[in-house]
C-alpha cells in the first residue's frame, strides 16, 4: 500500500471512529456538536458502505454482477434481530417471553431454530456463517455450471425475489411483512441511550475501516490480479491453468459476509428489519451506489453508498415525489456519461490537469475502459 494511501486511511479512520463520536458527546451549545439523529443516520450510511465494499469487490474487480445482495444483507440483519427480540423478554408489549408477533399469531412455544439466538456468541457467529454458507452453496452450484454474465445477474435477482416472498410468509415465524422491530437492548445495553448509539456508530465505523483494509489486501494480492484477469477475459484465465470458478466463489462468499455484517450493524441502529430490505429493489439500489461512486476503486463504493443515501434522505424529506425519478436519472446518467462513476470522473479530470501542467499523477486509478470489459 502506498504511503500516501496509508496516511489517508489513517486520517479517515481517526475522523470516523474518534472525532465524530466526540463531536456527538459535546454539549449542544457547542458549534461542533453533532446531533444524535445525524450520528445515527451516518452510522446507517456506513453500514451500507460496508455492503458496497463487498459488492464492489465482486462486481468491480471480478466482473460478477449480483442483483441479489439484499438477501445476504437481510440474513445478517435477521440473525441480529432475532437475538435482539429475545433480549426484550418480558419487557414486550404483552409481557411475554415470546416476541410480540408470535403472541399475535397465537404461537405457544418458541420455535426450535430461534433458541440458539439467546446466545450472543452464537448470534455473532451466525451473522458471519449464515450468509457465508448460503453464498457458498448458491455460488458453488452457479459457478460450477459456468453461469456468468447477465444470466448470473438474472438468477441472483430471482433469488432476491424468492427470499422476499419467503420472508413475507407468517409461517416462517420471522414476523412476516412486519419483520422484527421494537428492539430494547443490545448485549445488555439500552438502545435508547445516546451512549449506546454512539458505541454502535463507533463499531460500525471501525468495521468499515477493517472491511476496506481487507478488500484492499485482497485486490492487492495475487488473487486480486487473477480476479481482474477474470473480469477482463475469463476464457484466457481458464486456458492459463487457473480455475475461475474457485476465485469467483471465494470473492462471492467474502462479499456475502460483508453484506451480512452490514445488515447486523444496520438492524440495531435503525431499530427494525423487514423483508422490504431483502427484495429486488433494494438489491438494485445497492448496485447503483457502487456504479455512481465508481466500481473497481473501493473508495468509490464507499463514496457512492454514503452520497446516494445522503441524497435519498434529503430528497425523501424535502421532495418525496422526486426521489425515484432522481435514482433512475442518476443510474442512466452514470451509464451514459460517467461509466467509471464519480471517483473515476474526478481521476480523469485530475489526470487531464496534470497533463496540461506537464506533470504525471503520482498514483493510478483504474480506467473506465478497463472496467467496462466486465
Amino acid at each position: 500500500m502506498p504511503k500516501r494511501e496509508a496516511v489517508a486511511i489513517a486520517v479517515a479512520a481517526l475522523l470516523l471512529v474518534v472525532v465524530l463520536p466526540i463531536c456527538n458527546a459535546l454539549p449542544t451549545s457547542s458549534p461542533l456538536h453533532l446531533s444524535d439523529f445525524r450520528l445515527n443516520l451516518f452510522g446507517k450510511f456506513l453500514a451500507y458502505a460496508i455492503l458496497a465494499l463487498g459488492l464492489d469487490l465482486l462486481w468491480g474487480y471480478a466482473g460478477v454482477l449480483s442483483l441479489g445482495h439484499g438477501v445476504f444483507f437481510g440474513l445478517g440483519a435477521y440473525a441480529m434481530g432475532m437475538h435482539l427480540m429475545l433480549e426484550i423478554g418480558s419487557k414486550s408489549v404483552y409481557q411475554s417471553a415470546l416476541p410480540d408477533f408470535m403472541v399475535w399469531n397465537q404461537i405457544k412455544e418458541l420455535p426450535l431454530f430461534w433458541r440458539p439466538f439467546y446466545s450472543g456468541a452464537f448470534t455473532l457467529a451466525a451473522v458471519v456463517l449464515v450468509p457465508a454458507l448460503f453464498a457458498l452453496a448458491f455460488g458453488f452450484l452457479a459457478f460450477r455450471s459456468r453461469i456468468r454474465g447477465v444470466y448470473f445477474s438474472i438468477i441472483t435477482q430471482a433469488l432476491a425475489l424468492s427470499a422476499w416472498l419467503v420472508f413475507n410468509r407468517n409461517e416462517m415465524r420471522l414476523g412476516g411483512t412486519n419483520g422484527l422491530a421494537d428492539f430494547k437492548t443490545i448485549f445488555g445495553f439500552p438502545l435508547n441511550q445516546p451512549s449506546t448509539q454512539r458505541g454502535l456508530y463507533a463499531v460500525t465505523a471501525a468495521t468499515l475501516v477493517v472491511a476496506y483494509l481487507l478488500c484492499r489486501r485482497i485486490t492487492g494480492s495475487r488473487a486480486g490480479k487473477v480476479l481482474v484477469a477474470i473480469r477482463d477475459s475469463e476464457t484466457r484465465v481458464l486456458f492459463s491453468g487457473y480455475s475461475p470458478a474457485r476465485f469467483k466463489l471465494f470473492v462471492f462468499v467474502v462479499s456475502a459476509v460483508l453484506a451480512g455484517v452490514a445488515g447486523a450493524l444496520y438492524a440495531p441502529q435503525v431499530g427494525i428489519i423487514t423483508p422490504a430490505k431483502i427484495g429486488v429493489l433494494p438489491s438494485i439500489e445497492m448496485v447503483v451506489w457502487v456504479a455512481a461512486g465508481g466500481r473497481g476503486t473501493l473508495v468509490g463504493a464507499v463514496a457512492g453508498a454514503v452520497g446516494v443515501n445522503w441524497m435519498q434522505s434529503w430528497l425523501t424529506t424535502s421532495y418525496p415525489d422526486v426521489w425515484l425519478l432522481f435514482l433512475g436519472g442518476l443510474f442512466m446518467g452514470v451509464v451514459l456519461f460517467f461509466p467509471d462513476g464519480v471517483v473515476g470522473a474526478v481521476a480523469r479530470a485530475a489526470a487531464r490537469v496534470w497533463s496540461l501542467t506537464g506533470r504525471a499523477p503520482s498514483t493510478a486509478t483504474p480506467t473506465a475502459s478497463a472496467r467496462s470489459r466486465a
